[in-house]
């Protein structure tokens, strides 16, 4: 591409409308793709917190004596999952673990004396090892009639389904949004030539090539197109980057959702937007220009 071939057709005064369109566009599609990663982690934390783990919950007798009936069966869950193959430890959960996990529903101020919570163990799974969950329970129900068993894949698959249903809409949005930039350049790159008519048909009449005249405008498109969504992309980013740090103004997270903003590592992935961005107003004002050009000689 010839540096005179750039700069034939002038910059139209309109055009910092659509720069502007282009980098609230780059914006959004850079905080669904954000979306997107945030939803992915949370998917692979999820799933690696609770994989190969297995939880019992001994609920306190309703007769006799609660306290000594509940330490009872908690001693004999603990001596069955001790003794059964391929459970590598159990551990019980203290008190204080206990409240930490009922928190996030009544608060650190809750009043949880008076309540006969149960007792609840996590025994982790040996890597590899396949745990028939259904005579465990059997055997755990014989030994503590009041014990449950829990091997989290039906919460697994609930949280999969969940992160994948974030992922798939980020990725419709995404393809939204480049349909609408395409249909924003077209739009002006047609203005442009029409308001260029005379220029066109110059060139035309000089025995300029339809990709010639192409390219004096997809470059323009191109460079203007970047700039616009590199600048979007950066507002999304800082966005990310000032979610992480919103502890320092004393807002907590949002209990049970994934923290919202993206590490480090993961701001690179948004170049993406930009880059395809560019792509995207090259491809359209080329074809557009082209489409253009030949319906008119």
């Amino acid at each position: 591409m010839s540096e005179r071939a750039t700069y034939i057709l002038p910059r139209d005064k309109g055009a910092a409308p659509l720069d502007f369109v282009i980098a609230v566009m780059a914006f959004l599609a850079a905080l669904a793709l954000g979306a997107s990663l945030v939803a992915t982690r949370a998917a692979h934390g999820w799933q690696s917190g609770l994989a190969d783990r297995v939880t019992v919950q001994v609920m306190p007798p309703e007769d006799g004596d609660p306290s000594a009936g509940l330490e009872t069966e908690t001693q004999a869950v603990l001596s069955v999952l001790s003794a059964t193959p391929g459970i590598a430890h159990a551990n019980l959960l203290s008190d204080a673990e206990i409240n930490a996990l009922v928190e996030p529903w009544i608060g650190k101020d809750g009043a949880v004396s008076g309540i006969p919570l149960p007792r609840l163990i996590d025994a982790a799974i040996v890597p590899g090892e396949d745990i028939d969950v259904a005579a465990l329970a059997k055997k755990l129900k014989q030994a503590a009639p009041h014990a449950t068993v829990d091997d989290h894949r039906r919460w697994i698959a609930r949280l999969r389904g969940v992160a994948d249903a974030v992922r798939f809409s980020a990725y419709g949005i995404l393809l939204l949004i480049a349909g609408a930039t395409a249909a924003a350049v077209s739009f002006a790159t047609r203005a442009g030539l029409e308001a260029h008519h005379e220029m066109v048909a110059l060139l035309h009449q000089m025995g300029a090539l339809p990709s010639f005249i192409a390219r004096a405008v997809e470059w323009h498109y191109f460079v203007s197109a970047l700039m616009a969504a590199a600048l979007g992309t950066l507002f999304a980013a800082l966005l990310f980057l000032a979610a992480g740090g919103l502890e320092v103004f004393g807002l907590e997270a949002v209990p049970f959702l994934p923290p919202i903003s993206l590490k480090w590592i993961e701001i690179p992935w948004l170049l993406a937007v930009p880059v395809a961005t560019s792509l995207i107003a090259w491809a359209t004002a080329r074809i557009s220009v082209l489409s253009v050009v030949k319906a008119i000689y």
